[in-house]
């Protein structure tokens, strides 16, 4: 093998692969996951106004009790905007209030998050039976959310259509560290690619070519 073929050949494949990662990590990233900033304090302090948030795109199959949620409810809020509230019961679900506490089927929701230790807010009591297909949804600072407990008269308990739902916060910045990390792997492929195939072309281009020795003549007896 000539030298430098080996470099060259290492960087034509490199390079394609570097950039196949990047471009599915791209991809996948623009499909499956997303981010929003706060724009309010109505889930502080879990989230603050102002903070970034990594979510995950999801349908309302897949939401379950106790996701901080973006949703988009024209008609309920302004028109254009992502709602980001938390999912306090789900179809079938009885979600109700003492004025003292959240109940879900009867049982004390324990609720680590909301702000102040504060799970009620206003203090009013409600009883409401969270129609299939929907979902009752709550600001984890109660004494600032605008969320379902407002609307119980709207006919259907204040909750909303769980196709509404459009993304799932997730905890931490694992995901989007991830994806960072693998565009980061691609582009480092591509360079050691480009790297490994400039300099195989180089030292291909430098290396004298050897003539092949002429075979010795046969001796005929």
């Amino acid at each position: 093998m000539r030298p430098g073929r080996r470099l060259w050949i290492t960087g034509l494949v490199l390079v394609p692969l570097g950039m196949l990662l990047m471009t599915g990590t791209w991809r996948l990233g623009d499909s499956a996951f997303g981010g929003h900033s706060v724009g309010s304090d109505a889930m502080r302090p879990t989230y603050e106004q102002g903070d970034t948030v990594f979510t995950k795109k999801i349908g309302g199959t897949e939401v379950h009790r106790g996701d901080a949620v973006f949703y988009y409810l024209p008609g309920r809020y302004t028109d254009t905007a992502l709602v980001f509230q938390r999912v306090i019961g789900v179809g079938g679900d009885r979600v109700s209030c003492d004025g003292h506490q959240v109940l879900v089927n009867g049982e004390p929701l324990r609720e680590t998050y909301v702000a102040g230790g504060d799970p009620v807010g206003d203090g009013k009591s409600y009883d409401v039976k969270v129609p299939e297909g929907r979902l009752f949804v709550m600001g984890d600072n109660r004494v600032n959310s605008r969320d379902s407990r407002y609307f119980l008269s709207d006919g259907q308990s204040g909750t909303i259509p769980a196709d509404a739902v459009r993304e799932r916060a997730l905890d931490g910045a694992g995901a989007a560290i991830t994806m960072v990390a693998l565009l980061i792997g691609g582009f480092v492929l591509v360079l050691i690619g480009f790297g490994c195939g400039l300099a195989g072309y180089l030292t291909m281009r430098r290396a004298p070519r050897t003539e092949p020795t002429p075979a010795a003549p046969y001796a005929f007896r």
